[in-house]
């Protein structure tokens, strides 16, 4: 039942979900719709409002998109090529493939969900390796294994909400800041990681099996260019000049690329033992860099896995500004603030974090990014909840606030199973060499999400933190 249900919900995504690109533009204009008939924007400060946000969040994108090529480099490498064909020795069978997919990105994930690009190389070799995948719902498989991101240790709103003279302190919302054993480090948290752990890979895995309809990568392919590609040391000795040169040497050279890896190295050992265990899109970045410097050896054969890397990511970089506008829309109108406030108007102390974990999931579809979604909705939720506690001791308004917030975020990242903007992550490095689309995949993400939905609403009930 639940097999033909994913097919049905495939075939009709498929037929009526337009372009990734389309589905930007129309939000676009519910958010201005709405922003014109809630708030009363005029149609001139509505576009201002688009236009002011349309640039915002091109630090972000560059940040995803280095986040993308940096991580696919190192999943170019030798090293990571050979520990792949390792692991296809005991992974295969389909069932077993869809199963230690999900289960190895859910736990790559909550260290950085820039690292579902490994996640996806890695899929996409074992289906090269393994027949009788369905490669889109594969895709899906990975898609699902980023969810858990929003648990672990670079979920945005904790961190946030647990550094230093962040927006909030600054404005008066809250008095101090929350640190992570209010958040992260909660019997809450751990049983929402325990529940992505436990039910997605083993439901991925039963659903994946039983699909009637086997679309594999191989026959997807459109040219035979991937699998025929050299090696990225092969490619590098064939730009070799005929005769000796110094431009081939230092092209070649060991030496001036581990100068560089030996200084990135001590910065990254000087960043932890300082800072501990404090991630962010820089330091990843970073990370990711010297890292693929370090396992490509070479000047050349790094720019070579860079751009290999660098392929097919258009859509990131033209689409990226889009959301902006539409967050700027949220944002410069007040449309975002009149969502919060008529969403937790209707608050009380047993039902706020049914109205954080709702409005955090229907918001996410305009601000795709946990830290500007909460930035628009976080002081309007975090001010009802001081309303509604009224009374009670600062030690329980915060434990509130920590559970409202963790109930944002576990929204938000639910809700990204029924759009397609993050699959701009994953397309790329999966979709190489074929006409793969958002609409191939989504299809099959929306029982995982109904299952999700369930569970993580009951814990964020009553779990206790």
């Amino acid at each position: 039942m639940l097999t033909k249900l994913g097919e049905k919900f495939s075939y009709l995504f498929l037929k009526y979900m337009p372009d990734a690109f389309v589905f930007a533009i129309v939000l676009t204009l519910v958010s201005a719709l709405s922003a014109y008939f809630l708030v009363d924007a005029s149609l001139i400060s509505i576009i201002s409002s688009w236009y002011d946000g349309f640039f915002d969040l091109l630090s972000f994108a560059m940040q995803i998109i280095l986040i993308l090529v940096t991580g696919f480099s190192i999943a170019l490498s030798p090293i990571i090529g050979r520990l792949i064909d390792r692991l296809t020795k005991y992974i295969s069978t389909p069932k077993q493939v869809y199963f230690f997919v999900v289960l190895i990105g859910l736990l790559l994930s909550l260290v950085s969900f820039g690292w579902i690009v490994i996640t996806g190389v890695f899929a996409r070799e074992l289906a090269l390796r393994v027949k009788g995948i369905n490669y889109p719902f594969l895709i899906a498989c990975v898609y699902v294994s980023m969810c858990g991101w929003v648990t672990g240790l670079s979920s945005t709103i904790p961190l946030l909400l647990n550094t230093e003279n962040n927006y909030l302190v600054e404005a008066g919302v809250i008095s101090h800041t929350i640190p992570t054993s209010l958040t992260l480090n909660t019997y809450l948290n751990y049983s929402i990681i325990a529940s992505f752990l436990i039910l997605m890979p083993l439901f991925m895995m039963f659903v994946g099996s039983r699909l009637k309809q086997v679309k594999e990568l191989k026959g997807l392919c459109e040219t035979d260019e991937f699998n025929t590609e050299k090696n990225i040391e092969d490619e590098a000795l064939s730009m070799k000049l005929p005769f000796k040169a110094y431009s081939d040497k230092f092209n070649n050279s060991f030496v001036l690329q581990g100068i560089i890896v030996l200084m990135g190295l001590t910065y990254i050992v000087y960043y932890f033992y300082s800072k501990g265990l404090e991630l962010n899109f820089n330091i990843m970045i970073f990370t990711f860099i010297i890292l693929g410097l370090l396992l490509h050896k070479t000047p050349l054969r790094y720019c070579i896995a860079m751009q290999r890397s660098s392929k097919n990511i258009s859509g990131i970089l033209f689409q990226y500004p889009f959301y902006a506008g539409i967050m700027g829309i949220m944002i410069y109108t007040g449309l975002g603030e009149y969502v919060a406030k008529g969403i937790a108007s209707v608050a009380t102390i047993d039902s706020y974090p049914f109205y954080a974990f709702i409005t955090g999931g229907l918001v996410n579809f305009a601000i795709p990014s946990a830290g500007g979604e909460f930035a628009v909705i976080g002081p309007s939720l975090i001010s009802a909840i001081h309303e509604i506690g009224v009374g009670l001791p600062q030690s329980e308004i915060t434990a509130m606030i920590s559970r409202a917030s963790l109930a944002v975020a576990y929204g938000e990242s639910l809700t990204n199973l029924l759009q397609p903007f993050f699959l701009l992550l994953i397309i790329p490095v999966m979709g190489i060499g074929t006409k793969l689309q958002s609409r191939d995949v989504m299809g099959y993400l929306v029982i995982p999400f109904m299952i999700l939905f369930v569970v993580q609403l009951s814990l964020v009930l009553w779990m206790p933190l």
